[in-house]
């Protein structure tokens, strides 16, 4: 599953480094907090390598 923008990409990818252990979990913050909690590795790593060309900032804008 691709990410739909760009802030979920790099949620991800903070969530991701949460869950390998290479940034504490208390840094987290918002959508990157409940990602680490909800999701395995392996759909982490899908959404954090999803490429950013063309995505909108957030979801909902043109």
């Amino acid at each position: 599953m691709p990410a739909r923008s760009k802030a979920q990409q790099r949620a991800a990818g903070a969530a991701l480094a949460a869950k390998r252990g290479d940034m504490p979990r208390s840094e987290l913050k918002g959508a990157s907090r409940e990602m680490v909690e909800s999701m395995s590795e392996r759909e982490l790593r899908e959404l954090a390598a999803t490429r950013r060309k063309g995505k909108p900032e957030r979801i909902g804008e043109d």
